[in-house]
């Protein structure tokens, strides 16, 4: 393909995509193929001579969107979003084109210092400490996933763990006792964190323990919970040395006592200093709203924070921007350098080389994509974005309070998720302990004055029929819905965070769980 047959495919492209993103809420939102179909549609080999781009363009349609679940769509309400835009692909496109693996500075110097930039306008924007920004000794650096950034802090925990641990120690005294330290180190996390904290340990050979939470802390990790932890590791020997907080757990979105918790630990009586790790992936978005700017305060005691551009502020996969407050314990854990890859610049120390902040060794031009989302929408424009998802969720509790009849709110609603379980007539509601009668919002939390009954006797029959109103919703393809289970509670998950949704389709979203409940309800009456 020569530059004028490149151009004209790139219009074509372009116009198909725009066209796409056109019509894309039309679209059956989930796909509904049968595993392997793309096989059966594909010859069993490339082929012997190329292919005109025409030809190539329409298997996009015909072979490609049939087997595409449509994140981009409206009615796309499940797990979080995975927002896209145009100004997003822009950068995609000229990132595509500079392609480099710029694993150091002097591989291309624009690639390391527009990353270092638009992660301190970033940090400043999310309203994190000062301790975080590249001007003092810590620093931004963008990873693949919330996931990855997990197991890349877990790994410089376990380092300036066993480095502290060890301080003083040579030869074989000090490899005895790093040999005896290692079996007893053990991450914690709580058990509404997400699960890429287990698998973050056993990927660095650590053992891992989930903190119960409780209903009656909206099933937020408390600092009362992490000392009660940390008491029951030293019982059993074990040596904590990292700690996963999350502002939006993944179920519910629960927002951590981070106060409580940056007490504890000060007033631990610890040699050792415990990695805490701030896990944002989807709710941290919501700290550029002044409203929640206060949560970030209690950052600064922590050692890392992590949100994810990609979900909610309109920037397409993959942009997970990690923030460590002393970059020096990354690089010191992650550093590697082999005589190819030494240059005059790296070993001045004046510059920054991204691959020392990261397991693999290369890594894209993903700064581009975030300086234009950044220029084209402004902070105002990012924070009316995120805004108006916030009041649409309180919009959509409002709804299900209205039909109580039919509806139960399991945990507060948060960050434009709201989580929801069927209610059978009569069922009984518990008061929380505070005695809330109204409302309320707390920490990004619009805290609700009841919740699910907890009669055994009805939790079977209640999970069975929210389990078929899902299925059932699934099934016809309106809109896409996950669901999750809460305390042994089956509930039904509703966020709408996606830039083209707007009160309408929310609100049809509303009227689609009421038709099915009623139509699941009527029927479950009819076969008793």
């Amino acid at each position: 393909m020569n530059s004028e047959e490149f151009r004209k495919a790139a219009h074509s492209a372009v116009d198909e995509i725009i066209d796409y993103f056109d019509t894309v809420q039309d679209r059956r939102v989930v796909s509904n193929v049968e595993p392997g179909y793309l096989r059966k549609l594909l010859p069993p080999g490339p082929p012997v001579e190329g292919e005109r781009w025409g030809d190539i363009q329409k298997d996009i349609e015909a072979k490609i969107m049939p087997g595409l679940t449509h994140w981009q769509s409206p009615n796309f309400m499940a797990f979080y979003p995975a927002n896209t835009t145009y100004p997003s692909m822009l950068g995609e496109l000229y990132s595509a084109a500079f392609t480099a693996p710029a694993f150091n500075w002097l591989c291309s110097p624009a690639v390391t210092e527009l990353e270092t930039i638009v992660l301190d306008w970033l940090a400043q924007l999310l309203h994190l400490p000062d301790c975080f920004l590249s001007e003092g000794k810590g620093g931004g650096v963008i990873q693949g996933s919330a996931s990855e950034t997990i197991v890349t802090v877990m790994v410089a925990a376990r380092e300036r763990y066993l480095s502290q641990s060890c301080e003083g120690l040579e030869g074989k005294e000090k490899e005895e006792k790093l040999c005896c330290i290692r079996g007893r180190l053990i991450a914690l996390g709580s058990e509404q964190s997400h699960s890429s904290t287990a698998k973050a340990a056993l990927i660095t050979g650590v053992r891992y323990k989930s903190i119960p939470t409780r209903m009656e802390d909206d099933l937020a990790l408390t600092g009362n919970d992490v000392r009660i932890a940390l008491v029951e590791c030293a019982r059993e020997g074990l040596e904590p040395f990292y700690l996963t907080t999350t502002l939006g757990t993944t179920g519910t979105c629960a927002t951590d006592h981070f106060y409580e918790i940056a007490e504890v630990f000060r007033n631990a009586n610890i040699s050792t200093r415990i990695w805490v790790h701030v896990d944002a992936a989807y709710a941290g978005a919501a700290l550029i709203l002044d409203e929640y700017r206060h949560i970030a305060n209690h950052f600064a005691a922590f050692d890392s924070f992590n949100m994810n551009m990609h979900k909610w502020l309109l920037t397409n996969f993959d942009a997970s921007c990690l923030y460590v407050r002393t970059r020096a314990h990354l690089t010191s854990a992650l550093s590697i350098t082999p005589s190819y890859l030494r240059n005059p610049f790296s070993d001045s120390g004046l510059v920054t080389d991204y691959r020392d902040w990261q397991i693999p060794l290369g890594r894209r031009f993903r700064a581009l994509k975030i300086w234009f989302v950044l220029r084209t929408y402004g902070v105002n424009g990012l924070k009316a974005h995120i805004w108006r998802h916030i009041v649409m969720g309180e919009k959509f509790a409002a709804w299900v309070r209205e039909r109580e009849d039919l509806w139960q709110i399991v945990t507060p609603p948060a960050f434009a998720l709201t989580v929801i379980t069927i209610a059978l007539p009569g069922q009984l509601k518990c008061t929380l302990p505070d005695g809330m009668t109204e409302p309320r919002v707390t920490e990004g939390v619009a805290n609700s004055n009841t919740l699910p009954s907890t009669n055994e006797e009805n939790r079977d029959r209640t999970n069975a029929l929210t389990k078929t109103i899902y299925e059932s919703i699934n099934a016809g393809g309106e809109i896409f819905l996950t669901s999750s289970v809460v305390k042994g509670i089956y509930s039904i998950r509703v966020v709408s965070a996606n830039e083209k949704a707007d009160e309408g389709h929310l609100r049809s979203a509303f009227e689609i769980l009421v038709n099915t409940a009623e139509m699941v309800l009527s029927k479950s009456k009819a076969d008793i």
